[in-house]
């Protein structure tokens, strides 16, 4: 059988390296783009590379950028993928409302700069479109593929623009074009300056004596949380479809900043009123106060459903940064994880 190739833009992210290891674990050839940096921003990604020159290697890295179509076309022309996961974004809701032109222009255009290099280089490729449940904004929960649209920040807006584009490209000129609408993802590889991850990492620093205090914004936000490994396994699938659509996925529970906060410091034993002020600058100026996914769609067609809860996700984050701040941690997020290797060989953490 012909190897299969697949190309993932911002495989450096959280969900790039997850789905970089699942795909190389079903014998893939992997190509990523990535941004240049003066410094290294491979990290996430190092313990699959191999050095290109071997003759086992299976993951190729290209600099680029979303706001280069030139690039984007060249690359896509010369790899001739068979997939195409655009994962690259600039994703941070708050930082969107700072630079929402820059969001604007890698979020929304870069896809339609994908899209074209698809549609003008001729090629087979099935395109995966990482959708937002920020998308849902202000409408009503719980939110399914049917429920409109009310973007409450510029990333949202751009995250718009590119659903309307994917579903666009596919109808007019008949690219497998699928959008997956994820709701909130988290893992010890998300971002530090995502809230979960902000939480959970400055939770250790306390404990470690390098951190007095951890600021938060808006604690009452509800958002409906799971764990990313699961949800690249689910974006493969959409893309194996007969059919190319538009899945939302999700748990279908959502918990407030607050909750988690307080799970993460009760779980550590540590008390949040002594250690958690609330800064007004964190908030939004809109925010979208209340997202849980009706993910009965990916349930009936792709037979999914999440498998690690709130508790869980919790407590492997937490788990993983009291490790990275050098502190035996609690162990019950180790002891999970042990189990989920059984099931989910390919994760690495």
């Amino acid at each position: 059988m012909k190897q299969r190739r697949a190309l993932i833009t911002g495989i450096t992210g959280q969900d790039g390296s997850y789905l970089a290891e699942y795909l190389l674990s079903k014998g893939y050839e992997v190509h990523g783009l990535i941004r240049r940096a003066s410094t290294f921003n491979t990290s996430r990604i190092e313990h699959i590379f191999v050095d290109p020159h071997e003759e086992a290697a299976k993951l190729r890295l290209y600099y680029g950028d979303l706001s280069d179509s030139e690039q984007l076309s060249s690359l896509i022309y010369n790899v001739k993928p068979d997939e195409i996961y655009n994962l690259a974004a600039q994703s941070h809701v708050k930082v969107s409302f700072d630079m929402p032109e820059y969001t604007g222009n890698v979020c929304g255009l870069g896809t339609i700069r994908i899209l074209e290099a698809i549609r003008k280089s001729g090629i087979q490729a099935r395109y995966y479109q990482a959708s937002s449940s920020e998308m849902f904004g202000n409408s009503p929960p719980p939110q399914d593929e049917r429920t409109p649209f009310y973007p409450r920040s510029p990333y949202a807006v751009a995250k718009v623009y590119a659903y309307w584009a994917t579903v666009n490209y596919r109808e007019a000129y008949g690219v497998f074009a699928s959008n997956g609408i994820l709701f909130n993802h988290e893992s010890p590889r998300r971002g530090e300056t995502f809230v979960t991850r902000k939480i959970t990492r400055a939770m250790a620093s306390i404990l470690a004596k390098k951190q007095n205090y951890l600021y938060l914004g808006n604690l009452d936000a509800k958002r409906d949380w799971g764990y990313a490994p699961e949800y690249v396994e689910l974006m493969w699938r959409i893309l194996q479809m007969d059919r190319p659509d538009d899945i939302v996925m999700g748990t279908g529970e959502s918990r407030t900043v607050r909750e988690f906060l307080e799970e993460a410091f009760g779980y550590a034993g540590l008390p949040v009123e002594k250690y958690v002020k609330v800064d007004p600058r964190y908030y939004r100026p809109t925010e979208a106060d209340h997202l849980v996914a009706d993910c009965s769609k990916a349930r009936t067609l792709l037979e999914w459903s999440p498998k690690v809860r709130f508790k869980e996700l919790v407590r492997i984050m937490v788990d993983a940064d009291m490790r990275k701040a050098g502190l035996a941690p609690p162990g019950e997020g180790d002891r999970y994880l042990e189990r989920e290797f059984k099931h989910r060989w390919w994760m690495v953490d």
